[in-house]
């Protein structure tokens, strides 16, 4: 099969189209020809040589899928209700720049009715990081506040809709006016530049000064000073990503008299058995939104497989609103 390898660590370029074996399913697996790969930026840091596969995974990089079910563990298939030939989207360990992919059966979820390959592919990274973090760990409410941290991201632009279409008032930041203006008209109630103007002020003027619930932070570093200094009492403040860098400080007395939670979690390392229970959710309170179109994914380039470096060098410029998928 043909899959997309890191030849070495560095920039894009890194990225060649070879040739791999078409990987055998085992135990509770499912062998899927893959369609469409959604590109995020764990593959990013992966590539750069700063976040590798857990033991036992593909070296390929790739976390989600879509494709058409060729083979599996007939049992585990059967439990799960999907046959050869089911469409459907899956989260990975690894593996996914590939032709063929193996997946557990427990993370597939079906393509919601109505979409393509390509949207389906979009859905798996996105939509378990956000659940996870933002309503599992993050405990997000219907009448509180979100706010998310870069939100024409892969990740912002899922967590935004999802909080709106759970009864939450939704703040996002972003670098520019025009991706705040996608960030209104993805659902965001306000959207805060933060080049321009100081998040802080902004959060606690558009709730009266009382601050926000959750806080949804992809950057860590020096900002999780200031989302202390915004957060409402009993706030929560969910770390998924540290492009900031990793070390913070920040006021603890603030953490202590409002009563805050500082939190975070990584998804990859986690069990297949625990990522079964985020699918289990997403498919009995998400996919009936996104099939009724009250949440959609958001793409914003396909690129071929071979163009896998072009792809990674568009997320690292930032220019994306949204998603970036490949195709097979």
């Amino acid at each position: 099969m043909h899959a997309v390898e890191i030849t070495s660590f560095g920039g894009p370029e890194v990225l060649r189209l070879g040739e791999r074996p078409v990987p055998q399913s085992g135990a509770g697996e499912v062998l899927i020809r893959v369609l469409a790969s959604g590109i995020n930026r764990p593959d990013v840091l992966q590539r750069l040589g700063h976040y590798a596969p857990p033991p036992g995974t593909s070296d390929l990089p790739g976390l989600e899928v879509a494709g058409v079910v060729e083979s599996g563990d007939a049992a585990a298939m059967a439990e799960a209700g999907i046959r050869v030939g089911d469409r459907v989207c899956a989260l990975v360990a690894g593996g996914g720049y590939a032709e063929w992919c193996v997946a557990p059966v427990a993370q597939c979820l079906p393509v919601p009715a109505g979409f393509s390959d390509i949207e389906a592919a979009s859905l798996p990274e996105t939509f378990f990081t956000v659940w996870s973090n933002v309503f599992d760990r993050g405990h997000l409410q219907a009448g509180e506040s979100l706010m998310v941290q870069g939100g024409t991201s892969g990740i912002g632009v899922t967590a935004i809709q999802l909080a709106r279409a759970f009864g939450a008032t939704v703040i996002a930041t972003a670098g520019s006016d025009e991706k705040c203006a996608a960030c209104l008209t993805l659902g965001a109630h306000h959207a805060i530049n933060y080049k321009s103007q100081d998040f802080v002020a902004e959060a606690k003027r558009l709730t009266d000064g009382r601050g926000v619930d959750v806080v949804l932070d992809m950057v860590a570093g020096d900002y999780v000073a200031r989302e202390v200094e915004c957060v409402a009492e009993d706030g929560r403040i969910v770390i998924i990503a540290v492009q900031g860098g990793i070390k913070s400080e920040f006021n603890a007395g603030l953490v202590l008299r409002r009563r805050l939670t500082i939190t975070g979690s990584t998804l990859r390392p986690r069990s297949v058995a625990f990522k079964g229970a985020i699918a289990r959710a997403l498919r009995e309170r998400v996919w009936p939104l996104l099939e009724a179109g009250q949440v959609r994914p958001v793409i914003h380039s396909t690129f071929a497989a071979s163009d896998a470096a072009k792809a990674h060098a568009l997320m690292e410029s930032n220019q994306h609103i949204g998603k970036i998928v490949l195709t097979w």
